[in-house]
């Protein structure tokens, strides 16, 4: 595939591929990412409300095509436009309302009481947000002209769903005291998975796109990024009986699967979510306040890099040169905050000696 906008792709997925098998090749791969890059460019708007504008198909892929147009995507860094309406479309394609805001959205729990409520959640491909995901993928596969990568969006089925349709509070009790309504709310947070994912990916690939969603790493196969961000309050016998089964059947038909860890309380369940095959990669995100900086968190790594898993690991640049001191880079992928072109060419010649030396 070629792209107009990064004459490397080629090499560079090819380094992302031997990640997933974990081997290196010349050195690990590495995502550079700006600080508050969202904010870079101004976009005027005439819309209504905040809600016309998240909906209007054209205007967001245009901010988008606005956003890319003369930056430099370096290292294993991709233009990839992904349609997004926010991380609970997926539990809004079976009903209910959305709030949006400037940078994100948000779900109204619709399930008060399951014997009244239950019946609302109805999945339609005639539900306004799913259509609009399909109009907004469509239109990027348009207009992208061979300037930039299409993804599909965020989806999160599982116990997230279920956490948007019933409520955090109410879901922690149903966990304890009402196992049947859950099983039946988790069972439904699944039941269209696949159709929904395989839709999607049939768009893309009939139009010559690899397979890459929000985490912007392009695969030739079928990219997936589980995660249960639920799981934080939840005991690991409880991940196991809740989390597990809805885990090993979201991934059995994909070929590439970074699992999403959020935090110290999703690690808890780290052993169950690398006992699943399928699982390659994790993307370790270990939060701000008193999870900074990540080397506190270094055995954690050590331990998923023990396992034979990949694991991402979002660095600071400040921190990189004491991190590669101490760790090797077997099985990893960095990412790295950046402020320019230069300092992301200096990374890349200081990442790449650090990899000779194993």
């Amino acid at each position: 595939m070629e792209l107009t906008t990064k004459k490397d792709y080629e090499e560079c997925v090819n380094r992302i591929e031997a990640w997933f098998a974990g081997e290196i090749l010349d050195r690990v791969p590495i995502r550079f990412h700006r600080h508050n890059a969202e904010y870079d460019v101004i976009h005027q708007s005439n819309h209504q409300t905040l809600e016309d504008r998240w909906m209007d198909a054209e205007y967001q892929v245009d901010c988008f095509k606005a956003e890319i147009q003369g930056h430099r995507f370096n290292a294993e860094t991709f233009p990839m436009f992904c349609p997004n309406l926010g991380p609970n479309v997926y539990a809004a394609f079976h009903g209910g309302e959305m709030e949006f805001g400037e940078t994100t959205s948000w779900y109204h729990e619709i399930i008060q009481d399951y014997e009244r409520d239950l019946p609302l959640l109805q999945f339609s491909k005639e539900n306004k947000y799913y259509k609009k995901i399909l109009e907004l993928t469509h239109v990027a596969l348009e207009k992208c002209q061979g300037d930039y990568l299409v993804g599909y969006t965020d989806l999160h089925p599982g116990m997230d769903c279920a956490l948007a349709w019933r409520g955090v509070n109410n879901l922690c009790m149903d966990l304890v005291m009402d196992s049947e309504n859950t099983k039946k709310l988790m069972d439904l947070s699944t039941a269209h998975f696949l159709e929904v994912y395989n839709e999607y990916d049939a768009i893309l690939k009939a139009h010559d796109m690899p397979s890459g969603c929000w985490m912007n790493i392009p695969i030739k196969g079928r990219m997936h990024v589980p995660s249960a961000d639920f799981s934080f309050m939840i005991s690991p016998e409880d991940y196991i009986k809740w989390g597990l089964p809805i885990l090993e059947q979201e991934v059995k038909t994909m070929t590439h699967n970074v699992y999403h860890v959020d935090g110290k309380g999703v690690a808890n369940h780290i052993d169950a979510i690398l006992s699943v095959p399928e699982i390659q990669c994790i993307q370790w995100v270990q939060g701000m306040g008193d999870d900074y900086p990540i080397m506190q968190h270094l055995d954690f790594i050590r331990y998923v890099q023990s396992r034979k898993k990949g694991i991402i690991v979002d660095l600071a640049k400040e921190d990189l040169d004491e991190y590669m001191e101490i760790m090797s880079p077997d099985h990893t992928f960095l990412w790295i905050a950046t402020e320019s072109e230069e300092e992301e060419f200096d990374i890349m010649k200081r990442v790449e000696k650090w990899c000779r030396k194993y």
